[in-house]
């Protein structure tokens, strides 16, 4: 089966843990019987740099065209003093409002591996888990294009008064609500709504569709948080949780929080989910796709750009998240994990994720390793 991937490498490490991404699905395509075609896109910082646009109309068009999404990371200290609009975190929200991808899904368990490298205690997480054991294992579905970052903005004309405003449609917390629900079916089949009804009235809203939505899900376990409650329990008893569900705000915010639990933002993916039937996906006939961006949370790391010092496991993880979400290949996806393990298992550390305490048996490897590591387990497999 042949699917066409756009690639956006993009800033400071970006590139480096793209390729070795690349490198690693082409790797599971020989394998598998599939063929992955590459669409290079500009965008972000370098976008900038050449056409004075964070995302030219030219590139969100290009990645229409495509089945999926993989993106590296767009920013950095370079283009920090432009103009809002012409920043490169600009071209990533033009990327998912153009795509329609409302939906992102940000795993955060804690690894055996890693377990180093979680600040809390081995007590706080077998307290707030079934298995008895130090561990977490949630899921994070934030809103994506609505909220405080797409609503109206500005500065009153004396320039004394900033304002963003906060506002959501039944739609779009349905669609977003739904995707939740599906995910928390395959998992642990528990969801928290987690969101400020005590004061926002947009919060409010939320619990509102969120009650007739439930029906539809009766076999789910419904319960709501307030935000300021939620950040609290997930540093008190990250355990209890399956699948998150909020708005873009505090989706931003608590997922950043859950991924300092897991030792390293190097190690975590995401994927950026719209919906089957729209105008960015299924492009291809033969088959059945849904549009996906994937990309690592972390950020460009522009210090560390260029050394092979990298993490490439996030990028390498998030094609994992592409195999299965867009093209519905589990077998293969689940294999890119495993690889993973079995690399982690044998000891191979980049920097950020390495354990220096005494009597530790491990190897620092930087990121074309890492990368090489990760294909020769596939090939095992």
């Amino acid at each position: 089966m042949n699917y066409s991937v756009a690639l956006i490498p993009g800033d400071g490490i970006g590139p480096e843990v793209v390729g070795a991404a690349t490198e690693v699905l082409d790797a599971v395509g020989d394998k598998y019987g599939h063929i992955f075609n590459y669409v290079e896109v500009l965008a972000g910082g370098k976008a900038i740099d050449e056409t004075g646009e964070p995302l030219p109309e030219e590139s969100l068009e290009a990645v229409k065209q495509c089945d999926a999404l993989l993106l590296g990371a767009l920013g950095g200290p370079k283009w920090d003093t432009l103009p809002g609009h012409l920043r490169p975190e600009r071209g990533l929200l033009g990327l998912r409002a153009g795509l329609g991808v409302f939906a992102n899904l940000r795993p955060a368990a804690l690894l055996p591996q890693l377990r180093f490298a979680c600040p809390l205690k081995d007590e706080v997480l077998i307290a707030s888990n079934s298995e008895g054991k130090p561990s977490f294992d949630l899921l994070i579905v934030r809103e994506l294009i609505g909220g405080l970052y797409f609503g109206n903005r500005g500065r009153s004309a004396d320039g004394n008064t900033a304002f963003d405003t906060e506002s959501y449609s039944r739609h779009e917390i349905e669609r977003v609500l739904r995707t939740a629900y599906t995910a928390a079916s395959g998992r642990r089949k528990k969801l928290c709504i987690v969101d400020k009804a005590n004061i926002l009235e947009s919060s409010r809203f939320w619990r509102e569709v969120a009650a007739d939505v439930s029906k539809d899900y009766p076999d789910i376990e419904t319960s709501y948080l307030y935000v300021d409650n939620a950040a609290m329990q997930l540093v008190r008893a990250p355990g209890q949780f399956d699948v998150i569900v909020t708005s873009n705000l505090f989706g931003d915010i608590l997922s950043d929080e859950a991924s300092v639990l897991t030792g390293s933002i190097g190690m975590l993916a995401s994927a950026s989910l719209g919906a089957a039937d729209s105008p960015a996906s299924g492009n291809s006939s033969d088959k059945k796709t849904v549009m996906g961006m994937y990309e690592p949370i972390h950020g460009s790391a522009p210090d560390i750009a260029g050394k092979d010092l990298a993490n490439p496991l996030a990028t390498i993880l998030s094609t994992a998240m592409m195999l299965r979400y867009s093209f519905g290949l589990e077998k293969e996806a689940a294999a890119i994990e495993t690889a993973v393990n079995r690399v982690l298992d044998s000891g191979l550390r980049t920097k950020d994720i390495a354990n220096r305490g005494a009597g530790t048996a491990e190897k620092i490897v930087g990121t074309k390793e890492m990368g090489q590591a990760v294909l020769k387990a596939i090939e095992n497999i």
